[in-house]
């Protein structure tokens, strides 16, 4: 046992006698429950009209100076922290002495009347306290002067996996998951006002699809099948569609079997929503003021992310995507072979593997010569056919491109929308070419899904979809540059 670990231990018995102290003075230090009456930020904001009024406040002890016959301490709520003045003439020796076995960790129940004391600081005088939780083990050490936190719990590792350690002493944090909830409401509620519908729909699948991606794969005993978590919830929206449910969304956990770092976990959050009678121009203009309305509301349409400085107020820049790579590699891409994009990214010092096709070729040129340029929002458009299975062909005639558009901002991918494929024969013709480079090794490429080609050949009508992801918006907006930052429980490796 490390000296780490023994001194842990010693904490924790010692916590454990203070424990069975109370329980033999007949003290319940688990009880049912108890009735504040304020929140430690409502009684700070609103102390002109409480001081001198009775209040109950209930929390975590976060600080604790015993002394003699009078003691301070930090509560820290769901809002907040106050200080806390308990003296034992005013609570009583008996239950001055059971305070005195409380520890920082421990939830208390303080009734008592708000005043300011000598050194001005707004705070509760105790008349009664009650225990509500004895901790066993100790939080991190955190030290705090003129309001600034030192050796707090810093470890990125240990944080996310002790989310509840982090949220405890680490306040910011709570107040991006605040601002994740928030957005998560805006978005609701401009597509509700919109008339949208959100549904729900299956996580597992029995064939993955609506992107190109690896899936995780699971076994159902009882139906003894092969099932997939879904990548994507757009072959079953797009289903809606064809139901006569013309404006659909979902706000949905996806699972995408592939590597992870800054940008990317193996879980994440997805918007999708899809409109009948609309194509991707329309949705371009939707994404632009769904983002700028959320931005709005939570005091965020000029951001800095890591060292860029964002402005989502202004008008989104729109180039199609030929023409920035023609600009970055002197290249016309458009009917290139697939020698001819190897060649191309060698000149660019971008190793590719030997059985790359164009499609995974051009993804990296994009990648790597054009993506961390792409600083202020801007929607990349008019795609080649070859990269985008479920779009439809561009109105202007071309062959080779379809009708999508991907939102860039801070160099990274935000939105991906097509004008939705609608006619089923094209669509069958492009799954198996698909599934024509998913037999030359790609494994990312999509299935042939035959009940969502017979459910298209009842007919659907024209249809913009889009696909945004949830958590790197909040990245964004909270100005975090880790994906882990902005989900509560990210994936992570198991500790030996």
């Amino acid at each position: 046992m490390s000296e780490d670990q023994k001194s842990l231990k010693q904490i924790i018995d010692f916590r454990k006698e203070k424990l069975q102290k109370l329980l033999d003075a007949g003290v319940d230090p688990y009880p049912q429950k108890y009735e504040p009456t304020h929140f430690s930020l409502d009684i700070l904001n609103d102390f002109e009209n409480l001081e001198n009024n009775d209040v109950n406040v209930a929390g975590r002890i976060m600080s604790l100076r015993k002394m003699g016959k009078a003691s301070f301490f930090h509560i820290q709520d769901g809002k907040g922290k106050i200080q806390v003045f308990i003296r034992r003439d005013d609570v009583g020796e008996e239950n001055y002495a059971h305070f005195k076995l409380l520890d920082m960790g421990d939830y208390v129940g303080v009734q008592g009347y708000a005043f300011k004391t000598k050194m001005g600081e707004k705070s509760i005088h105790a008349n009664s306290i009650t225990i509500l939780c004895k901790s066993i083990r100790p939080l991190p050490v955190v030290k705090e002067k003129e309001g600034e936190t030192f050796d707090a719990f810093s470890d990125k590792e240990q944080r996310y996996r002790n989310r509840h350690l982090d949220l405890i002493v680490n306040p910011d944090v709570r107040t991006t998951f605040v601002k994740r909830a928030t957005i998560i409401r805006v978005l609701r509620d401009h597509l509700d006002n919109m008339g949208f519908l959100e549904v729900e729909t299956p996580v597992l699948q029995p064939l993955y699809g609506g992107a190109n991606a690896r899936p995780f794969t699971t076994h159902h005993n009882a139906l003894d099948q092969e099932l997939y978590l879904r990548i994507a919830d757009e072959l079953y929206l797009k289903r809606l569609i064809i139901g006569g449910i013309d404006r659909v969304y979902e706000i949905a956990k996806d699972f995408r079997n592939e590597g992870m770092d800054r940008n990317h976990n193996p879980e994440f959050t997805m918007l999708e929503f899809y409109w009948a009678y609309a194509d991707f121009e329309d949705n371009m203009n939707l994404v632009e003021d769904l983002i700028q309305s959320v931005a709005k509301n939570i005091d965020a349409l000029k951001v800095t992310w890591g060292e860029m400085d964002i402005d989502l107020s202004k008008p989104f820049q729109r180039r199609p995507l030929l023409e920035l790579l023609r600009e970055a590699t002197g290249e016309d891409l458009t009917e290139a072979t697939d020698a001819q994009m190897k060649k191309i990214c060698k000149s660019n010092n971008i190793e590719v593997e030997e059985n790359a096709n164009y499609g995974q070729m051009l993804d990296e040129l994009m990648s790597e010569l054009v993506e961390p340029n792409l600083v202020q929002p801007t929607f990349v458009t008019d795609y080649p056919k070859a990269i985008s299975p479920l779009a439809k062909k561009h109105r202007s005639g071309n062959p080779h491109l379809v009708e999508r558009f991907e939102l860039f901002i801070g160099g990274a991918e935000f939105a991906n929308a097509f004008t939705e494929l609608n006619d089923p024969i094209d669509q069958r013709d492009r799954f198996e070419s698909q599934a024509q480079l998913a037999k030359g090794g790609d494994e990312e490429a999509h299935p042939v899904d035959e009940n969502f080609l017979q459910a298209m050949e009842i007919g659907m009508p024209p249809t913009g979809g889009v696909g945004i992801g949830v958590d790197r918006l909040v990245m964004l907006l909270t100005g975090n540059v880790t994906i882990k930052d902005v989900i509560l429980f990210p994936a992570m490796r198991t500790e030996e």
